[in-house]
């Protein structure tokens, strides 16, 4: 899949996971960007339980699904609960997949901004 927003796109990997294929079955999906330190997340029309193997802590990169919002979440960096360098989500994510390629320009992504995915 692709993730868009403005100018900049970044190509990602849905994982075979019960949250990926409910994610995949929904593409394209349009959201309204919320930013909370260095995670981008919005609503999505997926309703997905909490799976086994759900973290609050994430890998740079990763892909996450956020049953207590029904959101989907890009993480690339701290957030504001993150102890140092960690990567900790509000509460526990489903990890269903990861951007590939240059995360630097997802600091560009602002609050409200029209965030696109689609299939490739």
């Amino acid at each position: 899949m692709t993730i868009r927003s403005g100018t900049f796109s970044w190509p990602a990997l849905i994982y075979d996971t019960p949250t990926g294929r409910l994610i995949q079955e929904a593409l394209p999906i349009k959201g309204k960007a919320n930013r909370w330190g260095e995670e981008i997340y919005f609503f999505i029309p997926v309703n997905a339980p909490l799976e086994m193997g759900a973290s609050e802590l994430v890998s740079r990169g990763d892909l996450g699904y956020w049953p207590a919002g029904n959101a989907f979440c890009i993480f690339f960096g701290p957030t504001p609960i993150s102890e140092g360098e960690e990567i900790r989500a509000a509460s526990p994510v489903n990890v269903f997949g990861s951007i590939e390629g240059n995360l630097e320009d997802l600091r560009q992504v602002k609050d409200g901004a029209e965030v696109i995915i689609e299939k490739n």
